[in-house]
């Protein structure tokens, strides 16, 4: 339900700009803590498993919230009985009771351990349902702020607290909350409350959904039927709650940096929602199984005796119903900015620099001796808001380039949302930077703007450096920069539909390729002789259908191995000259990485792990790594990756 404020709208509060200028303080001290920000109850468990998992594993304190009160209709229905008569306050403490029980059984205790069940005073005089429980050292707190839903029958929720400042929207209060009454967000209001969060818990990773979905065409029928917004491949309370976790991530940079303040010291992956509907499934039989087994619990059963008289979980996704529903959400776990997290250089005498996206801001640090793995302090190089996800190239004089996808606007209330794509290059190799730099968008258009993803660089032997980016199209779009520094303009390169995640490598023979996985196949792009553009080829026949991104290497006959995990498979695929096999003892899930002779990858429980001939190591200690670590081989031919750790800190293994 909603309510207009005034007849006459607020004046639009005035957060102060992102500042993208370098050399602001960061903060240091921290330790690892999750934060997940969420449009409905379930939203963790179906997208952003198992990485939620491994860092509650491994001792991470976990806080989720939930914008909304996921009430729906209110109809918590009961496969097999008739239907029931609506009930929102009844179906959302359905659903919070759900959540316990799966964050139970997350934590190793009975799924009807009782929580901790009280109130928390927020920004602003707002107030939310808090649950708490811990054990064995690790802690899972759940709030509440339960907004009411947006549903297809034109009820407003975010989406439109979102886009219309003269909003306010109004909260369900759960049956059996400690809450006496419902209360009312407007938009700064709600941001407000998730800054205030933000700054009491300082997490070291945030969880967040798509804030930009791919477009999608679907039928009216087909549209309603997967509860998708009209055009794109998501929920729009997804939508609109990713952009207030975004747009509260901003703000609390924003006000942290005010006045000489440090940069809180975090990391954000962003998931994808509804998209997994519509391509392969990148899941693995065993993965699968653990990550669907914990849905169990929060659908939960009439049957149970849980001490919630509204009700024993979401009885719509009880039982075996996440693996039979033809959506397939469950299936799949992916990355809305997929590819490096983490650029890796050699810096001088012989030690290691690392740049990475910490506090939505790109930041270095430098190995204090060589080789010993040990960092010295951050160094801000300005340039948010980005996306975590970096592309890099050295040019011919070994100048680096770093490349950003930055939230160029994200303000709220029908103002402009816009992404760019940036560009960081070094004055003289081993030197300083230059300014950052704007290289547009390849997607014209306000809207379809958003759509892009993230950059991809590679340096081609006559100089010119090659720029990649998914366009909203689904396609890939590329810019050049020509041996006399200047930039081409955008260009469409052509082909079919491929997901994030491209790989660029040059060949033996000088040429450009570049291969992403689509519907059915790996895609593949290259030149016909070197110096020339990229044009679409075939698609690449051989092998199985790819779950996830390929990883290309050159080979020393000049063709291009691929390595890639093939949907729902474990098994890694290797496919060369036209022939695709099994690369046995390397099984697990997710993007591969390639340099030299060695593999980098995760096993079935998440654990780094690179192949290297016949020798395979794996990275048991030290915090959980996040997505996008680096492989790179060091002057000596051995492989060192670098990445960032839970604690929004960078690691280096050398196996």
């Amino acid at each position: 339900m909603t309510l207009s404020a005034c007849s006459v709208p607020a004046p639009r509060r005035s957060d102060p700009a992102p500042n993208p200028a370098p050399g602001m303080p960061i903060s240091t001290a921290r330790r690892a803590l999750l934060m997940q920000i969420l449009a409905h109850p379930d939203d963790d468990l179906y997208f952003m498993n198992p990485d939620t998992r491994r860092a509650l594993d491994a001792g991470a304190p976990l806080v989720c919230v939930y914008l909304t009160a996921g009430e729906a209709d209110g109809l918590n229905k009961i496969p097999g009985r008739p239907r029931p008569a609506p009930d929102k306050a009844a179906y959302s403490s359905a659903r919070h009771q759900g959540l316990r029980q799966a964050y139970a059984t997350l934590l190793g205790l009975d799924k009807f351990t009782p929580w901790e069940i009280s109130v928390a005073q927020l920004a602003d005089g707002h107030r939310a349902e808090v649950n708490t429980l811990g054990a064995g050292g690790r802690r899972v707190e759940l709030v509440f702020v339960n907004t009411a839903m947006h549903t297809t029958r034109h009820r407003l929720g975010l989406p439109s607290l979102w886009h219309d400042r003269r909003l306010t929207l109004r909260t369900v209060v759960a049956e059996g909350s400690p809450l006496d009454r419902p209360g009312t967000y407007t938009y700064d209001g709600l941001v407000d409350v998730l800054v205030g969060l933000l700054e009491r818990n300082r997490p070291t990773v945030v969880h967040t959904l798509d804030p930009d979905p791919d477009v999608q065409h679907s039928t009216e029928a087909v549209r309603r039927q997967d509860s998708e917004q009209p055009g794109y491949s998501d929920h729009a309370d997804h939508t609109a709650a990713a952009c207030f976790a975004w747009a509260a991530m901003i703000r609390w940079v924003a006000r942290s940096t005010r006045d000489g303040g440090q940069v809180p010291g975090f990391a954000v992956t962003s998931f994808r929602g509804y998209y997994n509907r519509h391509w392969p499934k990148n899941l693995p039989t065993a993965v699968l199984a653990e990550k669907a087994a914990h849905l169990v619990p929060y659908g939960g059963s009439p049957g149970w005796d849980c001490g919630n008289r509204s009700g024993c979980g979401d009885y719509n996704v009880g039982g075996e119903r996440p693996l039979t529903n033809r959506k397939g959400w469950v299936r799949s776990t992916r990355h809305r900015y997929p590819g490096d997290r983490t650029v890796v250089t050699a810096g001088p005498g012989g030690r290691l620099d690392a740049y990475a996206v910490v506090g939505l801001r790109l930041v270095r640090w430098r190995e204090t001796e060589p080789a010993g793995g040990v960092w010295g302090p951050p160094v801000d190089l300005g340039g948010g808001p980005l996306a975590p996800a970096l592309g890099s190239a050295t040019a011919g004089d070994g100048t680096l380039l770093l490349f950003g996808l930055r939230f160029a606007a994200l303000r709220g209330h029908g103002s402009d949302n816009e992404r760019e794509i940036v560009l960081l290059e070094q004055t003289a190799p081993g030197g300083g930077f230059l300014a950052w730099r704007g290289l547009g968008n390849p997607s014209p258009g306000r809207d379809d703007g958003r759509r892009i993803g993230v950059p991809v660089a590679v340096t081609a032997p006559d100089g010119r450096i090659h720029l990649f980016v998914r366009n909203a199209g689904k396609g890939v779009s590329t810019r050049v920069r020509e041996a006399d520094r200047t930039w081409g303009e955008w260009r469409d390169m052509g082909g079919g539909e491929v997901q994030d995640g491209l790989s660029a490598v040059v060949d033996r023979a000088g040429r450009v390729h570049v291969h992403a996985a689509g519907h059915h196949a790996v895609h593949h792009w290259t030149q016909e002789a070197p110096g020339s553009e990229l044009t679409a080829r075939t698609q690449i026949g051989a092998g199985p259908v790819p779950g996830d991104a390929p990883a290309g290497l050159p080979a020393a006959d000049g063709s291009v191995y691929l390595f890639y995990r093939a949907q729902a498979r474990a098994v890694t695929t290797a496919v060369r000259d036209g022939v695709a096999s099994d690369l046995a003892g390397f099984d697990g899930y997710g993007e591969l990485a390639a340099a030299g002779p060695t593999l980098l990858g995760r096993t079935a429980e998440g654990l780094l792990q690179v192949l290297t001939g016949a020798r395979l190591s794996r990275r048991s200690q030290g915090p959980v790594a996040l997505d996008g670590a680096t492989l790179r081989l060091g002057d000596d031919g051995r492989p060192v990756v670098v990445g960032l750790g839970s604690d929004a800190l960078p690691f280096a293994w050398r196996p």
